[in-house]
């Protein structure tokens, strides 16, 4: 058993549910202190966050993920104890296999080996973990990066762990996501009985056709890393219960995965808000709106996505592609700190479902593609000075 793959089965074991971290972030930091990293335990509400830092000069890479895991669901469903690891047929079985705690031990073994080799190279090695990421993530990575940036410290490099793999691993690299907005819609009319049209006003027929402005519009037509925006309905919510009843209000939530602006292409989260603002007032609609903003990010080419392509290439034979597809991740904050920010990681085909799992054999080559993507950017750097 391979030291990484004994430290995933390890972390697996913890039953990190959301936001509960179950001594994942202090197993990993018994591996760190000895290599000579300082350890900042930063907490906050009722979530437990790490930074870790070794070195003080750059370039400093920063290797950053979550211990935390979503609820296992049925365990009746699972073939085998979702905290129990279990290798089967060459597979890892364990809820947080994926996403992400295979990646958490390839950072530590990597990041092991690298300095046993290295012991004195050039720029600094980080780390951030978090155990509110699969929840409301109010009091993780985007806290702790607000305490960095606080102090006026910044990241040259960060590699976020996320299963990023589409149909085999080292296939997809994210080297960006798109911002996320939401909204909730309150459409107001007047609520009456069915049988007296004249007497009311249904606000789900006064709001359909601006709903068909929206599903008609083309926001944008997306950029050279972002496919166009997208608007989708998520809910609508109405009525008494009462088949006699028109309500009185609607309530829609709706959401844009939206291409950023980049090179006069795409769009922002101002220009959204105006153009829904501007259809709903063309109806002449009686509502309220709130709003709800998730950050995009974007990491062009340049010396983080070279190397670790490079590394992808000699660890796993492949060519990885470069995507900005997906949900929202820790990225979008680190990003307020960081200009190079990318996230790859295992397969992703089983995050989040029953019987979550990973090839054993992609193991030593995730934990091989981030130590060569150190070996580019920091021997490199060793060069220079």
């Amino acid at each position: 058993m391979s030291k990484t793959l004994e430290l995933a089965i390890d972390l697996l074991k913890r039953q990190s549910n959301t936001p509960e971290d179950a001594g994942c972030q202090e197993l990993m930091i018994s591996r760190l202190e000895p290599l000579g990293f300082n350890i900042e335990r930063m907490r906050f509400g009722n979530v437990d966050n790490f930074y870790a830092r070794r070195g003080t000069t750059a370039p400093l890479i920063v290797f950053a993920g979550h211990t935390d895991v979503v609820p296992t669901g049925p365990l009746d469903k699972w073939h085998t104890p979702p905290f129990e690891p279990t290798i089967k047929d060459g597979m890892l079985y364990a809820r947080g296999a994926a996403d992400m705690k295979t990646s958490l031990a390839a950072f530590i073994t990597s990041i092991e080996e690298f300095i046993a080799e290295n012991p004195n190279h050039a720029g600094s090695i980080g780390l951030l973990i978090t155990s509110d990421e699969e929840g409301v993530a109010v009091d993780g990575t985007v806290k702790v990066v607000e305490a960095l940036k606080a102090r006026g410290e910044h990241f040259d490099y960060c590699i976020v762990g996320e299963p990023t793999s589409n149909k085999v691993v080292g296939d997809m690299i994210k080297n960006g996501r798109r911002g996320s907005l939401s909204g909730k819609l309150t459409v107001k009319g007047v609520q009456g009985h069915i049988a007296y049209p004249h007497l009311v006003k249904n606000p789900i027929h006064l709001v359909a056709p601006a709903i068909k402005d929206m599903v008609e519009t083309v926001w944008d037509n997306g950029n050279e890393y972002f496919p166009p925006t997208s608007w989708q309905i998520s809910n609508m919510n109405g009525g008494t219960g009462a088949t006699n009843v028109v309500p009185g209000e609607v309530e829609i939530l709706f959401n844009f995965r939206f291409c950023p602006e980049l090179n006069g292409a795409g769009s922002t989260e101002a220009n959204l808000k105006e153009r829904v603002h501007s259809i709903l007032d063309q109806h002449a609609l009686n509502y309220d709106l709130e709003w709800e903003y998730s950050p995009p990010y974007i990491t062009p080419r340049g010396n983080l996505v070279d190397a670790i392509e490079e590394a992808i290439q000699i660890a796993y034979g492949i060519k990885p592609e470069l995507s900005t597809t997906g949900g929202t991740s820790d990225g979008r904050f680190i990003a307020d700190i960081c200009k190079q920010v990318i996230e790859f990681g295992p397969l992703n085909a089983t995050i989040h479902k029953l019987n979550e799992c990973v090839g054993v054999a992609d193991i030593e080559p995730l934990k091989e593609t981030y130590k060569l993507t150190m070996e580019k950017l920091l021997l490199a750097a060793d060069e220079r000075r």
